[in-house]
């Protein structure tokens, strides 16, 4: 059973102006020229975007990890409506792949919605990950947003039990087609996979106690919500940790097996 979560104020959307400033600070923290992070020599990371992102949303920290060494691959993503179900089975296969040309487990790093997909790759496919960064990942409870984003949340989840097939709707909540996806979330997460969940208080979308999971490292940054993929901190924690995931040694397939 989830934890509930504490009856605060409504996240303050407002906060998500930041984002250019937060850009531009990351253009002049000298972080994207690789200071602090580790060298991937050819290691993989999968970025996953969030709730309706596309893959364009990461790309600063995909060159960012790329001019370091890392062999990045895309989630493949336009706009991140589908149901968690289909998506993850599509992620699934992108992730396989990546193992294979990379020859090791491989860091999965996922933005609000994306982070929830990673844990949940995680925890199906120990095998094929040796550690997930949630950024601002509702995790605890995935609706605990605030209620624009819950509306636009309603609005797709219509469309989806209506005439668009595959997209997310309300039956992936409790219907029978994202129960493997549910029940991947739920259960103990594997201990041979490293789990970083960074949240900020001044997240303007998500209610940053849903990042909490008490399976994960939780690490605060001072971020917006959607600034978590251009912010200086939120990069050096990435950086970080990549550290503690090559440190522990988590890369190789066969230590996994």
């Amino acid at each position: 059973m989830r934890p509930s979560l504490p009856q605060i104020a409504v996240p303050p959307l407002w906060r998500e102006s930041r984002y250019g400033l937060e850009w531009a600070a990351l253009r002049r923290s000298g972080v994207l020229g690789g200071a602090g992070v580790p060298a991937g020599d050819g290691r993989g990371v999968l970025l996953i975007p969030g709730f309706m992102a596309g893959d364009g949303s990461l790309a600063t920290m995909t060159h960012w990890l790329r001019a370091a060494g890392w062999h990045t691959k895309r989630a493949g993503i336009r706009a991140n409506l589908d149901c968690s179900e289909l998506a993850c089975a599509r992620l699934e296969a992108r992730l396989e792949r990546l193992v294979e040309s990379t020859g090791e487990r491989v860091v999965v790093i996922g933005q609000s919605r994306g982070g929830v997909f990673a844990k949940a790759l995680a925890a199906r496919r120990p095998d094929l990950v040796s550690g997930i960064v949630g950024l601002g990942s509702p995790i605890v409870s995935m609706l605990a947003v605030h209620p624009l984003v819950l509306a636009q949340v309603g609005f797709v989840a219509a469309l989806g039990a209506g005439r668009m097939p595959g997209m997310l709707s309300w039956r992936c909540l409790r219907g029978d087609c994202c129960e493997p996806f549910r029940e991947a979330l739920t259960r103990p997460f594997p201990r041979e996979v490293g789990y970083i969940s960074l949240y900020s208080r001044s997240d303007g979308v998500v209610n940053w106690h849903s990042c909490l999971d008490p399976a994960a490292d939780c690490v605060e940054v001072h971020s917006s919500h959607c600034g978590m993929s251009v912010n200086a901190e939120v990069y050096r924690a990435v950086a970080h940790a990549l550290h503690r995931f090559s440190a522990a040694g988590a890369g190789g397939l066969a230590q996994a097996a």
